[in-house]
């Protein structure tokens, strides 16, 4: 490789033996023979490696030294001294320095170019860890990026597998899961468990009359009248199917369940949807079913169900708009 070694010597004869050492390996040789001289030919380019003589006329190498390891942009630069001072204060004070190696003349040839090979090669060595490192932290930002891509569809996923496209409230599935886990939840608590079973009323006849976009938007509008009604984290709402809504009350009593279902019909009611061709209203109304139990070994979520269901049927039957209960 071709490598820029810069030599700092006011010895003549001592650069041109080590020009001629370093040629032999095809490194690119500079010269400066003080110390001023040297850090114009550094400010200029920065070689890949430093000798450096001590004692010179003006700035001597500790200085020079220090000078380059106090700047960011040159303190990485290996500099091996050269010097006739064979005293250990002055090696120690070159290490304390900065210095990666120290050399005493005279010199052998071959100490030299091996010690400068090591510092090279050392070097070398760092550039291709700093390299590695920054290629190992861009794939692992590269990564980060596309698991968190993964759990955002992951997630848009899971949402998409529980919540109903149209209403964006809970869909079947997630409400069989739900009363599922809630009832074994109870059950093991011994507290109650209630159910509503919300249907509007003549749906059919609304849908035939606005037709099908319409109709969206008002399983939308009641979708939102109920979801805003559901004040506790426990409590889940569920499009049940077609027109129907379902709601899960754990911890609820029965009269907590009544009181819910009057709210939402009176909500309903209240949001004033036209319906021309209701027999119950001139506008959307709401029928409930109510059904509410403490699950033990007798009974299954199913004949929650069931009682909702009958309880449903008994507010068609007795008028619509309204909610009725059923225990069990």
């Amino acid at each position: 490789m071709n490598y820029d070694v810069l030599i700092v010597d006011d010895i003549v004869n001592n650069i041109q033996l080590l020009k001629k050492i370093f040629a032999t390996q095809g490194y690119h040789v500079r010269q400066a023979n003080n110390g001023s001289h040297a850090l114009e030919e550094i400010a200029k380019k920065k070689p890949d490696l430093i000798l450096l003589d001590i004692n010179m006329p003006g700035i001597n190498g500790y200085q020079v030294c220090e000078i380059i390891k106090s700047n960011s942009i040159t303190q990485e630069i290996p500099i091996i001294f050269l010097s006739g001072c064979d005293r250990s204060d002055d090696k120690i004070r070159a290490f304390n320095l900065g210095g990666a190696d120290y050399i005493t003349k005279p010199f052998y040839p071959e100490e030299v170019l091996i010690r400068t090979k090591n510092q090279l090669t050392i070097q070398e060595q760092k550039k291709q860890l700093i390299n590695q490192n920054l290629s190992l932290q861009k794939e692992i930002e590269k990564r980060k990026k596309a698991e968190a891509s993964l759990r955002q569809a992951n997630k848009k996923l899971e949402e998409l597998a529980i919540i109903d496209d149209l209403t964006k409230v809970s869909n079947r599935r997630h409400f069989n899961q739900y009363l599922s886990q809630q009832w074994q939840q109870m059950k093991r608590e011994q507290k109650p468990l209630s159910l509503l079973i919300c249907d509007i009323d003549h749906f059919k006849l609304y849908n035939d009359t606005y037709g099908h976009q319409k109709g969206d938007e008002c399983l939308r509008c009641v979708a939102q009248i109920l979801s805003s009604s559901t004040k506790r984290k426990t409590d889940l709402l569920a499009r049940y199917g077609g027109e129907e809504f379902a709601m899960i009350l754990p911890y609820s009593s029965w009269q907590g369940a009544l009181h819910l279902g009057k709210l939402i019909c009176d909500q309903v009611l209240g949001a004033k949807i036209p319906h021309e061709t209701s027999n119950t209203s001139e506008y959307v109304t709401l029928s409930v079913g109510a059904s509410c139990t403490i699950p033990d070994q007798k009974n299954n979520p199913d004949d929650l169900l069931k009682n909702a269901d009958k309880a449903l049927y008994q507010s068609k039957t007795k008028g619509r708009n309204q909610v009725n209960v059923l225990l069990g």
